[in-house]
């Protein structure tokens, strides 16, 4: 098998990644958004905050038969790498993903991470493959999906004001994107609250977040081509920023929509800022982006709070993906 290194510039590798990647997913996954070209571009140009993961394809006699990539951050976690390993349909149960994998794993090795995870939608396969490979479940998260038109607004509307008085203290303000500079670090500061989202039982430390990395994250997802929408809670009596949510839109499809981080300070927890913050999104998206008709979101499945909002929005569950770790 020969397994090689290529980038966003070379667009017949991506094709040939991007063809392999929506074979295994229609099999895996039928749910799931197909990548295209350019979502796969974005995803090895910049990454989700200007750190793209590097990917690889596995051609077997001129076939590609198999894809992997690997996803390190320079900002934390030194010790820990990601790895992707995908196999056609059409060629598995041939030890190819286990040559894939021992592959990535060298990679990391060489560049001294210490400790490798991978993920797979919940299968017998995925821990069938984690187990032979030494890696044990570590978390588990679900994937769940908003339809727009399937929300009862009237709704929505009487939660929300049902909300406002536990709130009395709060201002929501729809953020200006890109981020002035001047308040990077204060943005930094509410965004590291995502910090106290579960992680079960992963080896891995706190994200570090500074004003250089949110404008980071600002400059990779436009470079992706997806719009950004950013709601916060203001807090009145001090004027501290005390929760977000952010969401993307795709440009290429703009009809497709993806939640990013949802968090409220611990400080500020208690006021139903949660509801409140994504009900607000969903205002603002029907107001400037109305073609759009749903959203993805992930979350822990140990997450109840969060997950208690989003069955308030009506979100449907897609798909439980595991994550297992080990050391390399």
């Amino acid at each position: 098998m020969d397994i090689t290194r290529f980038g966003p510039d070379d667009a017949a590798a991506l094709r040939e990644w991007v063809a392999l990647a929506n074979a295994v997913a229609a099999v895996d996954a039928p749910w799931e958004h197909p990548w295209t070209v350019t979502t796969a571009e974005g995803r090895f140009r910049h990454g989700w905050d200007g750190e793209p993961a590097t990917p690889y394809l596995a051609r077997l006699d001129g076939t590609v038969v198999g894809i992997g990539s690997v996803s390190v951050t320079e900002y934390d976690n030194l010790h820990l790498a990601w790895f992707g390993v995908q196999v056609h349909p059409d060629h598995r149960r041939r030890g190819y993903g286990s040559q894939i994998l021992a592959y990535l794993e060298q990679e990391a090795k060489e560049i001294g991470r210490t400790s490798g995870g991978i993920d797979g939608w919940d299968s017998e396969a995925a821990v069938g493959f984690a187990a032979r490979h030494g890696y044990e479940k570590k978390h588990q998260a679900i994937n769940r999906r908003q339809y727009l038109a399937d929300i009862d607004r009237a709704e929505l509307d009487r939660r929300y004001d049902a909300a406002l008085p536990y709130a009395a203290d709060y201002v929501l303000e729809r953020w200006p994107v890109p981020t002035p500079d001047d308040q990077l670090d204060d943005l930094a500061r509410m965004a590291s609250a995502i910090n106290d989202a579960p992680t079960d039982d992963l080896d891995i430390e706190d994200e570090v977040f500074t004003g250089d990395r949110m404008k980071a994250y600002e400059v990779a997802t436009a470079g992706k081509g997806q719009r950004l929408y950013r709601v916060v809670a203001r807090h009145v009596p001090t004027g501290e920023l005390a929760g977000q949510t952010v969401v993307a839109v795709e440009s290429e499809r703009p009809q497709i929509s993806h939640q990013h981080d949802t968090s409220v300070v611990r400080s500020h927890r208690g006021h139903r800022l949660g509801l409140l913050l994504k009900t607000d999104m969903l205002r603002w998206l029907a107001e400037a982006e109305p073609q759009v008709t749903e959203v993805d979101t992930w979350n822990a499945e140990s997450n109840d709070q969060m997950i208690g909002v989003n069955e308030v929005l009506g979100y449907r569950v897609m798909g439980r993906e595991l994550a297992f770790q080990k050391d390399l």
